[in-house]
């Protein structure tokens, strides 16, 4: 606990001292003093500054090199706003990124605990600013390649100095150790664009172009996804990202070193949090020669933003983009108001681009004031909030006036509500509400004096696992008396996606078969969790030798087809095959089946028997309705009021949870 709490002091401390820089900017500017945002960085720099006065100095000395000056003059000017972690342990424990490249089948929490029992208990790193830190030999150098791969790729000449400043030349993206890392991706990768650069076919002058024939030229682009780590990173650095292994922000910041070192452009855009996986986002974007936004979720080819289909369904409400400058503009907006500011906006780096994913996109999203709550908050910024489970996490901010209350701006399509935050806290100024993609129609959510009963068969969205529900569609169930099954009936066949954990269905045949099996439909990959088979009035399911197609996807043996009959609903079988794929059981004996249970594969989402779950309904905040352990794969709870945003929670295991409304008998997701 002591450890919790020196961490968390050194992490103000440090967010301390950059907003009191920031705020000396501010008052620079709203003063109106004659002093520049790179004279304060200068000021900044204590016994550092005369490294940075060589950098200075060094290109002044060049007129030809005028460009390269101001180029220096903009990375000093923000230099300011950047700091990062360092230590020897912290570098060791960064190695759990290699071996999950190599860990042969080992889950990434296997991997963590292992880098924590080799390297020990992580000490806290020591926080490091580079404007302290930072030498003329690193800044010169950095510098001086960037202006290398401009000005000799062919696509160069279609790259402005002003995109080249914010989108290429910056030597580092966040908060990762300081690395000479353009002279090692150049050397590594760039080689892989020699036939490019050859080509008579292909318009070697576009970025995107560019872009995308070094992606299909990549000899590795095989990506280990996971989201667990040994130690709470920031941004690994240059050497680990490598591995291509992590979340999606280690692969996007792998593709922006790759990408910036061989003189292509490029932005990391992201989205605070999406409901619907309770987190956020990231991706590369860039530009080709007449400006066009593309993206990508890296290593995937690279599409124009709009025409990119995941954006038609995704439900974030604001995408922002990264900058290396801060966003002064943004910061005198929000300091006039002079109040304490939720920290996403406390250091802007970021500016937004909603309106260039414009799908689904509400131009002003007003909330009258006949539903905004009676007491009037004394905040003067208003924000917008999204929900993270139990938590609403604020994506954009407007002047608090009740009489006008209006955010620009806004995509479509999640449970949002509108809050001022004050003395640290959130408060809620509106019910939440959903904004209807097709109809344009926003629905508000007050808790009302009706109550109901309502019946729960899952925590989070299962409708996000369709593509695990539907590969189950026109998967048959057979019996024979033969081991090859060329002699066989059918007992039953699925034909609607399962809705629950557990689907109970009537066997069509009365006869008795010694071997019984799970036949997967065509370009299902046999996907399928659980199958059990009961005799009349039986309530142990038959058991017996397991047998089945060996070969799963994943090449581990972790998706085997001995899966299917471990009694593990949250276990599953993948085969290696899109079709052909079977699991089944010789009973040894000749048995009449009754009935048969099956499980889809999933994310173990759904009410699992045993586990303990809670109830909440929203009524300006979260109120319990009461704890159940689960006997089936439902839950029951009575008494509920209607209307009302819900949340359930497994108290036993998993933390993915989604908000929810029930409506017609059913949880609806949205």
């Amino acid at each position: 606990m002591m450890k919790k709490h020196r961490i968390y002091i050194r992490f103000i401390l440090v967010l301390a001292f950059f907003l009191l820089g920031w705020w000396y900017i501010g008052k620079c500017f709203l003063e109106e003093k004659l002093i520049s945002s790179l004279e304060v960085a200068l000021q900044s720099a204590e016994d550092n500054e005369g490294e940075l006065h060589k950098v200075i100095r060094h290109y002044q000395k060049y007129p030809a090199d005028s460009l390269k000056y101001k180029a220096a003059c903009f990375l000093i000017e923000n230099i300011p706003f950047y700091f990062y972690s360092e230590g020897e342990q912290l570098e060791n424990y960064k190695s759990y990124y290699a071996w999950l490249k190599t860990s042969k089948g080992k889950v990434s929490e296997q991997v963590a605990d292992s880098v924590k029992k080799v390297f020990g208990l992580m000490q806290v790193p020591k926080n490091k600013r580079d404007i302290i830190e930072i030498d003329s030999a690193y800044l010169c150098h950095n510098i001086d390649w960037a202006f290398k791969v401009w000005q000799e790729q062919p696509w160069g000449k279609n790259i402005s100095f002003e995109t080249f400043c914010e989108y290429l030349l910056p030597y580092r993206i966040a908060d990762e150790p300081l690395a000479y890392w353009r002279e090692t991706y150049y050397e590594k990768y760039n080689s892989l664009l020699d036939s490019l650069r050859m080509s008579d076919s292909l318009d070697i002058e576009d970025p995107v172009v560019a872009a995308n024939f070094l992606i299909s030229k990549l000899p590795d682009k095989n990506y280990y996804y996971t989201s667990v780590t040994p130690y709470p990173f920031g941004h690994i650095g240059p050497e680990y990202v490598q591995y291509l292994s992590g979340t999606c922000r280690e692969v996007t910041d792998f593709a922006v070193y790759l990408f910036r070192a061989l003189g292509i452009p490029c932005a990391i855009d992201f989205v605070p949090v999406r409901s619907y996986i309770n987190a956020g986002h990231f991706w590369l974007t860039t530009w080709n020669k007449d400006g066009e936004e593309y993206m990508t979720d890296f290593p995937q080819k690279l599409v124009p933003v709009r025409k990119n289909w995941w954006y038609r369904w995704d439900d974030s409400s604001k995408v922002y983009r990264y900058t290396f400058s801060a966003n002064r503009e943004m910061y005198e907006q929000m300091a006039k108001y002079g109040e304490e500011l939720y920290p996403f906006w406390r250091l802007p780096k970021f500016i937004d681009v909603t309106h260039e994913y414009g799908y689904y996109l509400k131009e002003e999203l007003v909330i009258p004031l006949e539903k905004q709550y009676k007491v009037k908050r004394s905040g003067k910024i208003a924000y917008l909030c999204v929900s993270d489970r139990d938590r609403w996490t604020p994506v954009d901010w407007t002047e608090y006036d009740a009489g006008h209350l209006a955010f620009r701006y806004v995509r479509k399509g999640t449970f949002m509500r509108a809050a001022t935050y004050e003395n640290g806290v959130l408060c809620f100024l509106t019910d939440p509400f959903y904004i209807d993609k097709q109809s344009n129609e926003i629905c508000y959510y007050p808790v009302t004096i009706e109550k109901q009963d309502v019946v729960l068969y899952a925590k989070c969205d299962i409708g996000r696992e369709d593509i695990y529900r539907n590969r189950m569609l026109g998967g048959v169930f057979e019996g024979s008396n033969h081991p090859d099954f060329l002699e066989k009936d059918t007992l039953f066949i699925i034909q609607s996606k399962p809705e629950r954990l557990s689907t109970t269905v009537k066997s069509w045949s009365d006869k008795e078969y010694r071997y019984l099996r799970y036949f997967g439909p065509a370009k299902g990959s046999c996907n399928v969790s659980e199958v059990a088979f009961y005799e009349k009035n039986d309530t142990v399911a038959l058991s017996g030798k397991i047998i089945g197609t060996p070969g799963c996807y994943q090449h581990d043996g972790t998706h085997g087809y001995t899966n299917v009959f471990d009694g593990k609903t949250w276990t599953s079988f993948d085969y290696s095959k899109p079709t052909g794929g079977w699991a089944g059981l010789d009973l040894g004996k000749e048995v009449k089946v009754d009935r048969i249970v099956y499980t889809p594969r999933n994310r173990d989402n759904y009410v699992r028997p045993g586990d303990v779950y809670e109830l909440f309904y929203c009524e300006r905040d979260w109120q319990s309705a009461g704890t159940i352990k689960a006997t089936a794969d439902s839950l029951v709870f009575r008494n509920i009021p209607e209307n009302a945003l819900l949340l359930l929670r497994n108290h036993t295991r998993g933390k993915d949870e989604r908000i929810f409304v029930y409506e017609n008998g059913e949880q609806q997701w949205r």
